[in-house]
C-alpha cells in the first residue's frame, strides 16, 4: 500500500512539473499573441554591422489563433517576418530573414511571468554556406503593455552582430 501511495505521489509531482513547463510556454505565447496591432520605433546594429533608423512592426494572429506573425518593415520595405507558435507544449519561432534563409528557434529561457523570452538557434533552411549570415538568437523583453524590445543575434563568418529594436504601440 505504501508503495502504491509513493508511486501516486511521484506521478502527481511529475504531472505538476510538466504542467508548469506547459504553463510557462503557453503564458509566453499568450503574451506574444497580445501584441496584435501596429508598433513603431527604432533599430540599431552593433558588432560586425553598423546601421540605425526607424522601423515599423505589424503583428497579427493567423491559423485560427495558433500562430502570431511579426512583420518588420524598414523604410516602407518589408524586411523580415517571424512566426511564433506552439508545437505541442513547446514554443517555437521561425524567422524569415532578409538574408533569405529561415532559422528556427526555441526558448532556452522564459521569465515565469512571460516578461522576457530568450530564443536560441535550433536549425536553419536555405543557408547558402556555413559562414553565411543568419539569425542565431533572439531576446524579447516586454517593458510595458505598449513597449517592448527585440534583440536579434546575427552570425556571419563567425562574427556576431546584434540588432536592437525598440518598439512602442502605434496610436
Amino acid at each position: 500500500m505504501r508503495y502504491k501511495l509513493f508511486c501516486l505521489a511521484m506521478l502527481c509531482i511529475g504531472v505538476g512539473s510538466l504542467s508548469f513547463a506547459e504553463t510557462k510556454e503557453v503564458t509566453a505565447f499568450e503574451k506574444l499573441r497580445a501584441l496584435s496591432g501596429d508598433r513603431e520605433g527604432t533599430y540599431a546594429w552593433t558588432g560586425g554591422r553598423n546601421a540605425s533608423g526607424k522601423i515599423q512592426a505589424h503583428y497579427y494572429a493567423t491559423g485560427n489563433g495558433s500562430a502570431l506573425v511579426e512583420d518588420l518593415t524598414v523604410d516602407d520595405t518589408p524586411s523580415m517576418t517571424s512566426v511564433y507558435h506552439l508545437d505541442g507544449s513547446d514554443l517555437r519561432m521561425t524567422h524569415f530573414c532578409a538574408a533569405q534563409n529561415q532559422p528556427r528557434l526555441k526558448p532556452t529561457s522564459i521569465d515565469p511571468n512571460g516578461y522576457a523570452i530568450t530564443f536560441s538557434f535550433v536549425d536553419i533552411t536555405n543557408l547558402r554556406s556555413p559562414k553565411a549570415g543568419h539569425v542565431d538568437g533572439l531576446d524579447v523583453h516586454f517593458l510595458a503593455s505598449d513597449h517592448m524590445t527585440l534583440r536579434f543575434r546575427f552570425m556571419a563568418d563567425s562574427k556576431e552582430s546584434y540588432e536592437m529594436i525598440d518598439l512602442k504601440r502605434k496610436n
